[in-house]
């Protein structure tokens, strides 16, 4: 397991701090000046706020391989008089996820008109905020501005925006070889984020696969990224200063990609989103909650990492891992939530996965620790490992 982290999973401090401060002057141009192009239609129009908030593990220092992707919110500013109203009572989209629709006060005055008409969907006979006009006006505003940042960037890196139906753009950046000294060409997935203060932020809804149906353009997803952050910071206070928390996740993140290596579909689709990085971290947190946090020093890594499996597997024998933020009670005082977190309905994660899906995942993830000297001699070699992403 320790040759495993070293050579296939853990990065490096350099190529990574490198990485993420390119990230962020380029990322940063590219809002301002989107910024700037959309002060000019008015008040009532969708603009950028004007900042970014970097989420995801390559800032929470649990990221694998290669630090060649990126995730961004990128929050806007809206009218007033859009209220969030959480639609998991309703029966409405997708199970295991908490949604929220962004619905228009009773009596939205006329002036308003122009904004409803281009940027709002019904549902149930009320206006709200349309997730997929959102994404296509944002991707639009982004491309009208990458000219300008193009040309100021040019001796930097290369820069081009992609993006597929119902998901956010992607930024794609190549380092101009003179310019930095880790030459790796970058993705940075731009989120459209609706901000509900707290730190709290609406995103959309992605679809569940390359083939998936879009989710409902009525309603939005919520990103705890923020309230995540911070109880990582905590635990790192109080954790030994050698814990292994962060490895274990590194190290089963890396064992569940080679397992899937060798799964035929359609369970190997099933497998990564099974066991995907937020339910593995989701279940980590659930996890140092329960003990002292003394016991995930460094020394204790193969014993821990085989708790965590074991928790896992229990999870998906019950079919049941909750959300760890929607209505917990159980969280330290020192991590304090919004309320809007305290009173949100809980939500089962795994409740979008039939038994027998869950059942194969339990099975699969026990027999991977107990082969895992095998999986990783078998699957290391470079014809089985992914390609880099290219821009």
């Amino acid at each position: 397991l320790e040759s495993f982290y070293a050579r296939q999973l853990r990065l490096s401090p350099h190529v990574l701090g490198h990485s993420k401060a390119h990230v962020g002057r380029v990322v940063a141009e590219l809002v301002r000046a989107a910024k700037m192009q959309g002060l000019q239609p008015g008040p009532l129009a969708l603009s950028l706020r004007g900042d970014f908030v970097r989420i995801g593990s390559a800032y929470e220092q649990h990221k694998v391989r290669s630090p060649d992707c990126f995730d961004i919110l990128v929050p806007l500013r809206l009218p007033p008089h859009l209220e969030p109203q959480p639609r998991c009572a309703d029966g409405l989209g997708p199970c295991g996820a908490f949604v929220c629709g962004l619905r228009a006060r009773a009596g939205w005055p006329r002036r308003y008109r122009p904004f409803a008409e281009g940027f709002c969907v019904e549902l149930q006979g009320r206006r709200h905020l349309s997730s997929g006009l959102v994404l296509r006006w944002f991707q639009g505003h982004l491309q009208r501005c990458l000219g300008a940042v193009r040309y100021r960037l040019q001796e930097r890196c290369r820069i081009s925006l992609s993006a597929c139906p119902g998901r956010p753009p992607m930024l794609h950046i190549l380092p101009c070889s003179d310019y930095v000294c880790c030459h790796i060409s970058m993705a940075v997935r731009l989120i459209p984020a609706i901000p509900l203060g707290d730190a709290l932020y609406l995103t959309a809804l992605l679809p569940e696969g390359p083939q998936a149906s879009p989710a409902p353009e009525a309603l939005w997803g919520l990103n705890t990224s923020r309230q995540e952050q911070r109880l990582l910071s905590w635990l790192k206070e109080q954790a030994p200063a050698s814990s292994c928390h962060l490895k274990c996740l590194q190290i089963l993140k890396g064992l569940r990609d080679l397992r899937g290596q060798g799964l035929e579909e359609p369970f190997s689709s099933q497998w990564g989103r099974v066991l995907s990085s937020y339910m593995l971290k989701t279940a980590l947190f659930s996890l140092l909650l329960q003990g002292p946090l003394e016991a995930w020093d460094e020394q204790f890594l193969v014993e821990r990492l085989e708790d965590l499996v074991l928790y896992l597997r229990d999870c998906l024998r019950k079919q049941v891992l909750m959300h760890f933020f929607l209505g917990n009670a159980s969280l330290p005082e020192a991590v304090a939530l919004p309320r809007f977190l305290k009173e949100a309905a809980p939500v089962n994660l795994l409740a979008a996965f039939d038994g027998p899906t869950l059942d194969l995942a339990a099975f699969q993830l026990i027999n991977t620790w107990f082969q895992a000297p095998h999986i990783i001699r078998m699957y290391s070699h470079p014809r089985y490992l992914r390609p880099a992403p290219t821009p």
